[in-house]
């Protein structure tokens, strides 16, 4: 199992890199480079890849193996990085653009042979849970490698330095890919399985009726669609508040960009441990009732405008809890995932799983767009009604499914009975 983990924590260190870059190194450095705001704002159209993975994910699942997937998509990482150190982003935007499309592109091909070989290797709840956690961690450790550490000395090594460095820990990454036990007794998939992927690609909604057709998926597609949209709302508009009437910029950095983002690290990587020891529809019942307990608790401090240090210590205490609780919720939603993609027939197993994290990507991304404008339109008040209105939908929906539904027969279910 301890193989399996680091395995794919590697992986999906790796994975997480283009998107630290994108949102947090590049926009400071671009714009301290002269960039516009609308230039810098545009580069967001270069996650479009992301969203159209699950069109080529046929080809992943029926063409080669997952070894050579993956050790073609980290090596092109690595030989783009090499080609973005000779760049110079003060005049080169559309390189460095061009650049990050690539990065996009090959890190989405890498994802689905990642997803495909999670699900083939991991076994069991207790499996699920932990390949989950490091799964979520893994990323978001390698986003905070790219966003944060590299920003922290790009001032002094350097553009070329810093993508020459990421150009190693690529090659170094595809290396131990190659020489890794743990895909050995993957079997090539004949040619023509290749071209008829190909087909399929150009073919999606053959690809959607066998997709949907797995046990499950219609649950598992709605929950993934908005599990997350009263939590986003409110991740997103709480802080603007905050900095509206009770803290300044550089508090709010610290609070919800570091401490914060430590709670959701602390969740995502508790949940793995939580599910070797209880059934997924008893904690997930659990977590989304004191995720609506907590939304509450946030929404009254809404009424509180006058500034105190109290108020400030209940604010931190709301963020901290909803990050964690985010957190856990995301890891246990991936391990629904996955649970739900083991049921697909093989030779669809990747294409199932990138159709499910490519629509979780558009719940979280689209209402994220749109409670700015809501909250605009209507204040925070009603606005935080809405959300709280969502997430007890969802809770109500995870209720309702370890009920009758999908999560029922895993009530009961722990990584002792699935041994």
């Amino acid at each position: 199992m301890n193989d399996k983990l680091v395995f794919l924590g590697l992986l999906y260190f790796v994975q997480g890199i283009p998107y630290g870059l994108q949102s947090s190194l590049l926009p400071v450095y671009l714009r301290g480079a002269g960039h516009s705001l609308t230039r810098i704002s545009l580069t967001k159209a270069l996650y479009f890849p992301w969203v159209l993975k699950v069109l080529w994910a046929p080809l992943v699942d029926r063409a080669g193996t997952k070894r050579r997937w993956l050790v073609g998509t980290v090596t092109g990482l690595a030989m783009t990085c090499l080609a973005s150190a000779s760049l110079s982003p003060d005049v080169q935007f559309l390189g460095v653009a061009g650049a990050l499309l690539a990065m996009n592109v090959l890190a989405s091909v890498q994802d689905i042979a990642a997803d495909g070989a999670a699900v083939r290797l991991l076994r069991g709840q207790g499996e699920l849970g932990l390949g989950n956690t490091v799964q979520v961690v893994g990323y978001k450790a390698g986003s905070v490698f790219a966003g944060g550490g590299l920003l922290a000395v790009i001032d002094v090594a350097g553009w070329g330095w810093m993508f020459t460095l990421l150009a190693c820990v690529y090659g170094g990454v595809a290396l131990f890919v190659w020489g890794a036990p743990i895909l050995d007794g993957e079997l090539s998939k004949p040619a023509g399985e290749g071209r008829r992927a190909s087909k399929d690609a150009l073919r999606p909604w053959k690809v959607w009726r066998k997709l949907m057709s797995v046990p499950g998926t219609p649950w598992t597609v709605l929950y993934v669609l908005t599990y997350k949209l009263g939590e986003q709302g409110a991740m997103s508009m709480f802080p603007l508040f905050l900095l509206d009437h009770h803290m300044t910029s550089r508090e709010l950095g610290f609070w919800n960009g570091i401490i914060a983002m430590g709670f959701s690290i602390a969740g995502s990587s508790i949940a793995g441990l939580l599910l070797s020891q209880h059934s997924i529809g008893l904690l997930m019942r659990r977590v989304f009732v004191m995720r609506t307990v907590g939304m509450v608790f946030q929404s009254s401090l809404l009424t509180i405008l006058e500034p105190s240090p109290l108020m400030k210590g209940m604010s931190v205490l709301s963020m901290s809890a909803q990050h964690f609780l985010g957190g856990l919720i995301t890891t246990l939603t991936f391990t629904v995932m996955m649970h739900c993609t083991q049921r697909a027939e093989e030779s669809i197993q990747a294409t199932h799983y990138s159709f499910l994290a490519t629509l979780e990507v558009l719940g979280k991304l689209s209402f994220s767009a749109l409670a700015g404008g809501l909250v605009d339109s209507v204040g925070f008040a009603i606005a935080y009604l809405l959300f709280f209105t969502l997430s007890a939908i969802s809770a109500l929906h995870v209720w309702k499914a370890t009920l009758t539904g999908p999560l029922k027969e895993q009530m009961n279910t722990t990584s002792h009975t699935d041994k």
